[in-house]
């Protein structure tokens, strides 16, 4: 429907996911058996986004189940704990890896036999799957009240359909728009270094024929300033339970520009992403190798000798949040007590 195929698939005993470097010059997939490859595309980023690696993971131990072929209900407990230890190495940040794996380990251990702990497993990995896509499009219709025809949004990185299952956090409300007859245009931060805005967002937007427009990460000021943008909506790897926003960095100075100039700032955040255990000084924010900053495609751009500080995601507190748009409704501040609210 929206000219984007499924970023990840359960096909036959296998997996089958778009593998996001090669995009948007190639639509090329990975398909494998080995939670290990899966682990591997997690830590390359071959799969981003926090919903999708939270499938991905869910999957992994799926095919992990499938790995035991012997009717010791121990080995096979033994084997999806590895993988869960292994799945839960590849990225610290994004909470609905964690969320996934502990939920997927929690129906593996209830079962009784090899088969039905193969069984249970595929079959909760794959409502992983469904639900998440089931709740992007909640999230689209919250959203898309806010949007009226016309309006400009402006977005960070990819929360689309390629971060989940299907249908995306960010994008949802623009594609509910867009279904209602309302005209949207969008301008995207490239989102370096990886450009996932600028190679992702503008790939699945085009497709889906919604006006897009790129523009370089550290320009937003003067965009703000000189273009009209009406709302900001971005995604979220995780929300913690103080009201802080972990996600890719260059959300946070979005985030001040938009309150700068009076754009409502609104991060679509599935449940599955608040994280109520943790305030924002425990959470790990993923640094990753300079390399990938200094060099694009293995072309260093930068003189030999000099190292890159790269931290992937930052941190928005929450008085620069106008809501966060969850697919139980538009929770307001104060977000520690009203995220409580809408979860119970």
């Amino acid at each position: 429907m929206l000219g984007v195929p499924r970023t990840i698939e359960w096909v036959d005993g296998k997996v089958r996911l778009i593998n996001q470097l090669s995009l948007p010059h190639k639509l090329e997939y990975i398909e494998t058996r080995d939670y290990r490859r899966i682990a591997e595309a997690i830590k390359r980023m071959e799969i981003r986004g926090a919903p999708a690696i939270g499938v991905a993971a869910a999957y992994g131990l799926a095919l992990a189940a499938l790995e035991v072929k012997s009717n010791d209900i121990g080995e096979a407990l033994k084997n999806i704990r590895r993988a869960a230890e292994v799945l839960s190495s590849t990225r610290p940040t994004a909470v609905n890896l964690f969320w996934a794996i502990r939920r997927v380990l929690k129906v593996a251990e209830k079962a009784g036999s090899v088969e039905e702990l193969q069984k249970s497993v595929v079959e909760e990995a794959l409502r992983i799957a469904r639900e998440d896509e089931e709740n992007n499009k909640k999230i689209g219709d919250f959203g898309e009240k806010l949007l009226e025809d016309g309006d400009t949004v402006i977005t960070v990185c990819n929360a689309g359909s390629l971060a989940t299952s299907y249908y995306g956090t960010a994008t949802a409300p623009i594609y509910r728009a867009l279904e209602k007859g309302k005209l949207v245009n969008v301008i995207v931060m490239e989102t370096r270094p990886y450009l996932q805005g600028a190679r992702l967002t503008a790939f699945e937007l085009k497709s889906a024929g919604i006006p897009v427009k790129i523009i370089t990460d550290n320009s937003i000021g003067i965009v703000a300033w000189k273009e009209k943008v009406d709302i900001a909506f971005v995604g979220a790897d995780r929300f913690t339970k103080d009201g802080y926003l972990v996600n890719k960095i260059g959300t946070y100075p979005l985030a001040l520009v938009c309150k700068e100039h009076s754009i409502p700032f609104y991060p679509a955040v599935p449940t599955s992403t608040i994280d109520l255990q943790h305030e924002i000084n425990e959470v790990e924010i993923e640094r990753r190798p300079g390399e990938e900053v200094v060099s694009i495609k293995g072309v260093r751009i930068a003189p030999e000798g000099v190292d890159a500080l790269y931290y992937a995601f930052d941190i928005t507190p929450p008085k620069y949040i106008t809501g966060i748009i969850t697919e139980k409704g538009i929770v307001y501040p104060p977000f520690r007590k009203n995220i409580k609210k809408i979860l119970s």
